[in-house]
C-alpha cells in the first residue's frame, strides 16, 4: 500500500534558503545524525557549498512519525533554483506529487519562484507556500505572505512563516507535507515504469540512474530496458538514498530510489527516460521526456597544447555527471586543438569552467561565448552555425536568422526606467508589464539571445542595486541585418577574435576592440597593425608600435651618412622580420571581447 508514501521537492529562486531547509528536515526526521551534519548536506560537490546554489539535483528518504500516531516515508527531491538547470527542475516535478514554495521574507517573489512555480502548476503538484528566513533584521514575513497568497489565491494565514537557519516552525512543513501532500497511487500489478528524473556516474557501479517508480514493481533481480534508447540492463544493485545509498530487494509503485546500471556513459541512460521490463515491458514511455539543448557555445582550449587529451578525458568524465554537456572537437589556426562546448546558459559554462580547472588541474581557455544562428544559403539549405569561424562565404547567405528569447523581469517599481533603457539599448522589444504584489512590476520583453548571454545578468543587478530578477525561455529564430566582425593582425585573421554581430553595431564594436587589442598586444620588434573588417571592408585600424634598439649610440659626430647606413639596415631586417614574424596573442585579448560591452 502506498498510503503511507508523500514524495515531494522543494522549489525555490537562487539563494532563498531551500538547501538549508533540506537540512533542518534531514535533522527533524533524524535521518542523519548529529554528529554527521554538515552544512548543505544535500549538495555534494564544493561548488555547491561555495556558491551556496544547487547544481544537481538529488533525493533523499526521510521517515517521519507524524501527529497522527502513523509513520509515513517522505521522499524528498532537492531542485536546483538557477534558471539555467531549468531541465532538472522540470523531471524532478514530474516525479512528485506535491512541492514545497519556499519565498525569502526579505527578497519576496522573484522571476525564477514564479517560473518554478508555473512549472509546478503546470505538473498538478500540490502546493505548500513558506516564507523562510523571518528570523532576519530586514525580514517582512506579513508583507511577503500577503503577495504569496494573492498570487495562489489563498488567505495569508494559510503561508507558513519558518526560519529554516534556526530551525522555527519547520516541524509545520512535515505536517503539512502529510497533511496536504495526495498520497501515490498503488498501481504493483500494472507493467513497470518509472522515470529517470536524475543520474550520476559512479566508478564502481556505472551510471546510476535515480528513478521514481510510477507503476509496477521492482527488483533486483529483473531485468530492465530504456525506452529511448531499447538498451537491456540487468541492475547491479538498486537501493534508496537516506541520504547515502542503501540496497534494497524491491522498489514498489510510488517509491523513490535508484538503479546501478553498470552502464559506461550517461547517453544510454537519460535524464528523462523512462525504465521498463524487458519481459513485460510497458506500452508507452512517461510523458515528457526530450532532450536538452545547449543555448551558448563556447571555445575551450589547453592553455598547454600537451594537455589536450587530459582535456578531452575530463570533459568525457565531466559528461558523465551532466548529459547537457555536448562538446566536439575542433582547431583554431590562432588555439590549436581543442573542443567546441555546448552550454545550457552561461552560468552552466562558468561551473563547468571551475570543474574543469579545480577536479582535474587543467589551464584552460574559454573563447567567448556565441549562440548558435541559422543561416539561408542560396541553394535553400538552412545551416546551423554555432561558431562565427563556420560563417558560409557571404556571397552565398540569403539571411542569417538569430535566436531570440523571452524574458521575464521582476523588480522593484522605482527600477522601472533604467530596465526599459538597459533592454532597449540591447534592441530588446517591450511586451506587457504585470504587478504580481503592491511594490513589485513583472516585465516582459523578447531580446536576442546573444545580447544577453555575457553581461546581461551583471548590469541589470547593478542598475536595480540587486533586487531584480530575470528569467528566459527560448522563443524563435528571426532573421535580422547580421554579420561577421572579423579581426586581422599583420594581416592574418584571427578566428578566436571573430564575432557575428548586427550591421548598425559592427563599426563602434569594430573600434572598441581594436582601442583595447591595440593596448593588450605586446610590442614586436617591428609595426604591426590591427585591423577590423566587417561587410567585406576593413572598419578601423591600429597600429602597435615597434620596440627600437638604439642603432645610433656608438656613433657619434662624422658624417650624417653613417647614421643613415645604420638606420637603412635596420629598417631593411625589420621588414624582413616582418614576413617571417609571428605575433602571440595573450589570454586577455580574447576576455576582451566579452568585456566590450563594459563601456
Amino acid at each position: 500500500m502506498t498510503d503511507h508514501i508523500r514524495n515531494f521537492c522543494i522549489i525555490a529562486h537562487v539563494d532563498h534558503g531551500k538547501s538549508t531547509l533540506a537540512d533542518r528536515l534531514l535533522q527533524l526526521t533524524g535521518t542523519v545524525s548529529e554528529r554527521d551534519m554538515t552544512e548543505q548536506a544535500l549538495d555534494s560537490m564544493d561548488l555547491e557549498r561555495e556558491k551556496g546554489v544547487t547544481i544537481k539535483a538529488s533525493a533523499v528518504r526521510m521517515f517521519y512519525a507524524a501527529k497522527d500516531g502513523q509513520k509515513y516515508e517522505l521522499n524528498l527531491i532537492d531542485t536546483p533554483g538557477h534558471v539555467d538547470f531549468g531541465y532538472e527542475v522540470s523531471r524532478a516535478l514530474k516525479a512528485c506529487e506535491g512541492a514545497i514554495l519556499v519565498v525569502d521574507a526579505t527578497q519576496g517573489i522573484e522571476a525564477q519562484t514564479l517560473a518554478n512555480l508555473y512549472q509546478a502548476l503546470d505538473a498538478d503538484l500540490e502546493i505548500i507556500p513558506i516564507i523562510n528566513k523571518i528570523d532576519l533584521p530586514s525580514a517582512r514575513p506579513d508583507e511577503v505572505a500577503e503577495d504569496v497568497g494573492s498570487l495562489l489565491g489563498i488567505p495569508p494565514e494559510a503561508v507558513l512563516q519558518v526560519s529554516a537557519k534556526e530551525g522555527i516552525n519547520v516541524e509545520a512543513i512535515l505536517e503539512a507535507v502529510v497533511q496536504r501532500i495526495p498520497a501515490p497511487k498503488d498501481e504493483d500489478n500494472a507493467p513497470l515504469r518509472a522515470l529517470v528524473f536524475d543520474a550520476h556516474y559512479d566508478s564502481y557501479k556505472g551510471v546510476v540512474a535515480y528513478i521514481r517508480v510510477f507503476e509496477g514493481k521492482l527488483k533486483a533481480t529483473d531485468n530492465l530496458r530504456m525506452f529511448s534508447t531499447k538498451t537491456d540492463l540487468r541492475p547491479v544493485e538498486i537501493g534508496i538514498f537516506s541520504p547515502g545509498m542503501k540496497p534494497v530487494d524491491s522498489l514498489g509503485s510510488g517509491e523513490v530510489g535508484y538503479v546501478a546500471t553498470g552502464f559506461k556513459t550517461v547517453h544510454e541512460c537519460r535524464v528523462g527516460d523512462t525504465m521498463t521490463l524487458s519481459s513485460s515491458p510497458a506500452a508507452e514511455p512517461l510523458p515528457g521526456y526530450f532532450l536538452p539543448k545547449p543555448m551558448v557555445f563556447a571555445g575551450i582550449y589547453p592553455v598547454e597544447a600537451d594537455d589536450y587529451t587530459e582535456l578531452r578525458d575530463s570533459l568525457e568524465k565531466l559528461q558523465l555527471n551532466d548529459a547537457s554537456l555536448t562538446y566536439q572537437p575542433e582547431t583554431s589556426q590562432a588555439l590549436g586543438f581543442g573542443f567546441r562546448a555546448g552550454f545550457l546558459g552561461l552560468f552552466h559554462m562558468e561551473i563547468i569552467q571551475e570543474r574543469i580547472e579545480r577536479e582535474y588541474l587543467l589551464d584552460v581557455l574559454f573563447t567567448a561565448p556565441s549562440v548558435e544562428y541559422e543561416v539561408l544559403t542560396n541553394t535553400n539549405e538552412v545551416v546551423k552555425v554555432d561558431s562565427p569561424a563556420e560563417l558560409p562565404d557571404p556571397g552565398t547567405i540569403v539571411e542569417v536568422r538569430e535566436p531570440w528569447m523571452n524574458i521575464e523581469i521582476i523588480t522593484p517599481t522605482e527600477f522601472y526606467g533604467p530596465i526599459m533603457d538597459l533592454v532597449t539599448k540591447r534592441r530588446g522589444i517591450f511586451k506587457q508589464q504585470e504587478h504580481p504584489a503592491p511594490h513589485r512590476v513583472q516585465l516582459d520583453f523578447e531580446i536576442p539571445l546573444s545580447e544577453i548571454i555575457v553581461d546581461f545578468f551583471d548590469h541589470l543587478k547593478s542598475r536595480t542595486k540587486g533586487y531584480a530578477s530575470l528569467d528566459y525561455q527560448f522563443l524563435e529564430y528571426r532573421p535580422d541585418k547580421l554579420q561577421k566582425l572579423e579581426i586581422l593582425v599583420n594581416g592574418e585573421p584571427v578566428d578566436a577574435l571573430a564575432a557575428i554581430v548586427h550591421e548598425k553595431d559592427a563599426y563602434h564594436k569594430g573600434q572598441r576592440l581594436i582601442t583595447k587589442l591595440k593596448d593588450l598586444i605586446p610590442r614586436q620588434l617591428y609595426d604591426v597593425a590591427i585591423q577590423a573588417a566587417s561587410g567585406g571592408r576593413i572598419i578601423s585600424r591600429a597600429n602597435v608600435k615597434a620596440t627600437r634598439k638604439d642603432v645610433l649610440a656608438k656613433c657619434y659626430g662624422g658624417d650624417i651618412t653613417r647614421k643613415k647606413k645604420l638606420l637603412e639596415k635596420q629598417k631593411r631586417g625589420k621588414k624582413r622580420l616582418k614576413m617571417v614574424g609571428n605575433v602571440e596573442i595573450p589570454q586577455d585579448a580574447f576576455m576582451a571581447v566579452l568585456k566590450l560591452e563594459d563601456e
